[in-house]
């Protein structure tokens, strides 16, 4: 991948922009399993926030270094806290607020997001998976929410696993804490597909750039829509998204796109 503009202000996340628009965030935080510090909530957040207003930044792919693509909250971090006056609650409270809102700018980015797994994703981390547009894996990925384990139901990341796959699957996850393979994820839809561990990177790189070459006014205004519309009754989510669809229908881009396909020729998007 051909970096144009690659940045690392901490060697726990590195950033490489293309020539394409495809930001990739790497997790490389190994020795602690890329786990959620609130450090690393904070450089995700910054990093997540920067991509949303940078025109050039058309999609971001999440990817991980080191065997675990993310292993959840940071558990010696938080058992620290636990030596506070308050027992820890407010460090509890506010790591909890700022991985909710790291997954909340992930779904509310205009930008597609797509995670990239090639190892163990638990608890918060099947939660950053969960959260992104798209995942793909490799064979040596493995997911989990395994908080039941050591007497913590995995209820934050249980908002994104719920949003995504069954109730019944989502709950045999979470009740038996039971780690389930890629294939499986792929199968109750976790994941969007299992790619082989030497074709990963190559795989998201792909779709990332297909992606990245549409219109990204449109991208963004799908991207709202879709989460919007979701939570609505059907009544409510037609009505919405007909409006959605008049409003994009004037843009320049769509006038563009459709005289495009009508003669016969590549569009010129101006992202408006």
């Amino acid at each position: 991948m051909d970096s144009q503009a690659p940045a690392e202000t901490d060697g726990t996340l590195l950033q490489a922009l293309s020539d394409e628009g495809v930001l990739r965030l790497t997790l490389n935080d190994v020795a602690r399993r890329n786990a959620l510090s609130n450090g690393m909530l904070d450089r995700l957040q910054e990093a997540l926030d920067q991509a949303a207003a940078d025109p050039s930044t058309r999609v971001i792919v999440i990817a991980a270094n080191g065997k675990a693509f993310c292993a959840g909250h940071d558990l010696k971090e938080m058992t620290r806290a636990r030596q506070e006056a308050d027992g820890g609650r407010a460090f509890f409270a506010d790591t909890m607020s700022r991985c909710s809102g790291v997954m909340q700018t992930i779904v509310n980015n205009p930008k597609p997001v797509i995670a990239e797994v090639a190892g163990v994703a638990t608890a918060a981390g099947c939660q950053l998976v969960a959260s992104c547009d798209l995942a793909y894996a490799s064979p040596a990925a493995h997911f989990g929410t395994p908080g039941v384990h050591i007497g913590l139901f995995c209820s934050t990341p249980m908002v994104a696993l719920s949003r995504n796959v069954e109730n019944k699957f989502a709950m045999e996850m979470l009740l038996t804490g039971d780690m389930i393979d890629a294939e499986r994820a792929a199968a109750i839809g976790l994941i969007n597909r299992v790619v082989p561990g030497d074709e990963l990177t190559e795989h998201t790189d792909g779709v990332a750039r297909k992606i990245a070459g549409k219109s990204s006014m449109t991208l963004a205004t799908g991207k709202e829509a879709f989460y919007r519309q979701r939570e609505m009754p059907l009544a409510e989510a037609y009505e919405y998204a007909s409006n959605v669809m008049v409003e994009n229908m004037l843009k320049r881009d769509a006038e563009e796109g459709i005289n495009a396909f009508v003669e016969k020729r590549v569009p010129t998007w101006s992202d408006q």
